[in-house]
């Protein structure tokens, strides 16, 4: 069946500054739009909150799942397509070469384009990725809470780029991508869908060690980092936006027990679910 439909984001700017600007993108694009090219003007870090898609660039293509971070140079043109799922949401955060030039002097690294077209979700990110996710729980974020995130990102990513091993794309075969998609949308989309490796390899219809291959390759993490991040990045949102339980969001987010949350929050976000709470966990 031929794509026929064309079906621009819905974009809405969160706040903006000098040489930067947060803009909350919204797709509802699926697998029967096609996809059209579109051009970054500035460079551009953009953190996938929900959804998937196949992002390509000049950097190269890769799988975004939530908790990715889609990374564009400027004036370089990009497709997103939606093979294999439909919509997705992303903060974006984009740069002047201005802002980025004067950051990389800060830093003492300089800048350049971006090599890969992502990052894949990773410890190191964590706090940004949650911090970035909870700008959108508020209609109007704080310029300055935007600002802040904006700067961090950016330096993290900057500093970042060349160590982190896993930003690499392994290229693969439509019905692997397919299958993984699908996995990594159950994951997202239903609390109850299948933990064990056997469960979700049976879902995707492979083996167990081909599964594992064929989900870290795509996705840059392994199927259990990746369920273990996810509830991780959702409780650290509620943290800060609700006065909940810790105990309760603990359980609501999978966890039998909040001492199991507890060490696995610190090992993540470097600090206590408490401390983070009170404003301490964007290092």
């Amino acid at each position: 069946m031929a794509k026929i439909a064309l079906r621009p984001p819905r974009m809405h700017a969160l706040a903006s500054g000098s040489g930067w600007s947060v803009t909350d993108v919204v797709c509802e694009a699926g697998p029967d739009d096609r996809p059209f090219e579109e051009q970054h003007t500035w460079s551009s870090i953009s953190v996938v909150v929900s959804g998937t898609f196949q992002y390509r660039s000049s950097a190269g293509e890769g799988l975004m799942v939530p908790g990715s971070l889609l990374l564009g140079n400027a004036r370089d043109a990009f497709v997103c397509a939606h093979d294999h799922g439909t919509g997705d949401r992303c903060v974006a955060f984009h740069y002047s070469p201005e802002f980025l030039a004067c950051l990389g002097d800060d830093l003492a690294i300089g800048h350049r384009r971006f090599d890969a077209p992502r990052l894949p979700p990773a410890r190191v990110l964590a706090p940004l990725v949650a911090a970035a996710s909870t700008l959108l729980t508020r209609d109007n974020p704080e310029a300055l809470a935007c600002e802040a995130v904006s700067l961090q990102l950016a330096s993290r990513v900057l500093t970042l780029e060349d160590d982190l091993e896993t930003r690499r794309v392994s290229r693969c075969e439509a019905s692997a991508l397919r299958r993984v998609t699908d996995v990594v949308r159950l994951m997202e989309e239903d609390t109850g869908a299948p933990e064990t490796l056997r469960a979700l390899a049976d879902t995707a219809g492979l083996s167990a060690y081909h599964f594992l291959r064929t989900f870290s390759a795509i996705t840059g993490t392994t199927p259990h980092q990746y369920i273990l991040r996810a509830r991780l990045r959702r409780a650290a949102v509620r943290l800060r936006i609700e006065d909940t339980r810790i105990l309760d969001i603990a359980l609501d987010s999978g966890f039998e027990d909040l001492s199991n949350f507890n060490r696995a929050f610190r090992t993540e976000f470097g600090t206590s679910p408490r401390r983070y709470r009170l404003g301490q966990g964007i290092g």
